[in-house]
């Protein structure tokens, strides 16, 4: 059963998603996070396939948590494969998680890695 807090994360989610959607020159990045890990994709709304991936068990197989450093580290790695992609710039979505902590950090990795957002 979801709680309170995962009803609300999911309210804010749809907001969201009414007004961000990507293309293929500016996918939309979506990140999930769990308590173990932290995922980010690289998807074209219009086609409806996902441009590049990556997940924090890719960038540290060893790790039983996803931390502040591991996210930016997953971050680096997403701006490696959309770069490798032709992708340049790309529209973030949240998925109704507030902009704060670990997908700061990831986000923050990714412009680092050369994504603009």
């Amino acid at each position: 059963m979801a709680t309170k807090k995962d009803l609300k994360r999911l309210r804010i989610k749809r907001i969201i998603r009414k007004k961000v959607s990507g293309t293929a020159e500016r996918p939309r990045l979506s990140v999930y996070k769990s308590n173990t890990a932290i995922t980010a994709q690289l998807i074209d709304d219009e086609k409806g396939h996902t441009i590049a991936a990556v997940s924090s068990k890719e960038v540290a197989p060893e790790s039983k948590s996803a931390n502040i450093a591991l996210a930016t580290e997953t971050g680096k790695k997403l701006a490696e494969k959309a770069i490798a992609a032709g992708v340049s710039a790309v529209i973030f979505d949240r998925n109704g998680y507030q902009y704060h902590g670990k997908l700061k950090a990831l986000a923050d990795g990714a412009r680092e890695g050369g994504l603009k957002f």
